[in-house]
């Protein structure tokens, strides 16, 4: 097919926070990364070692755009608001577990998060980043965070946004997905 275009999205999940470190539920939020976070942005600079990318883009929260200055790419970096973390609402700063004593067999993937987005709602914002990064083509870096990746890797597979508990991305991981462009 001689209109296809090669793409490529690099998923960069921002270095390790006091809220990810215990689990805690964070999306709005917005908390700085820890010494550990710092060294695993720096690495992921290390990764890169230069590499250019046709575009650069960040979630608004601070430690995504920390991890994507210390990984030396904040100069070609463009904020998209699509790549907020899933808004918990009420269970903002709760880990899983402390929700379970309330709900019994909760899950962010299954269960009801009052004031906050449906894994539906987050797939839609998901699908909105990927309409931007084809519509740019060639080698894409997004920095954000583990949920909102996830749901796009599902979206981007053509799997329903709640297919991203199948994948784990931990702090400060680079995942790459593949393909063409059919647009």
């Amino acid at each position: 097919m001689q209109n296809e275009k090669a793409i490529q999205l690099w998923l960069l999940r921002h270095g390790e926070t006091e809220w990810s470190l215990s689990g805690a539920h964070t999306s709005r939020t917005d908390i700085s990364l820890t010494e550990r976070g710092r060294e695993q942005a720096l690495t992921i600079g290390k990764h890169l070692n230069g590499r250019r990318f046709s575009t650069v883009l960040t979630s608004p929260m601070q430690r995504a755009q920390e991890t994507c200055r210390l990984a030396g790419l904040a100069d070609y970096a463009h904020v998209e608001a699509n790549l907020c973390e899933w808004d918990y609402g009420l269970y903002e700063g709760r880990t899983t577990a402390e929700i379970r004593r309330e709900t019994p067999g909760w899950s962010v993937w299954t269960g009801h998060l009052p004031q906050g987005e449906t894994v539906d709602e987050v797939g839609m914002r998901a699908q909105a980043v990927i309409d931007r990064c084809l519509s740019v083509g060639g080698t894409v870096a997004l920095f954000a965070h583990a949920h909102i990746l996830r749901i796009l890797t599902a979206v981007w597979l053509e799997l329903a946004p709640a297919h991203g508990r199948l994948f784990a991305l931990e702090t400060g991981s680079l995942s790459k997905l593949g393909g063409l462009d059919r647009t």
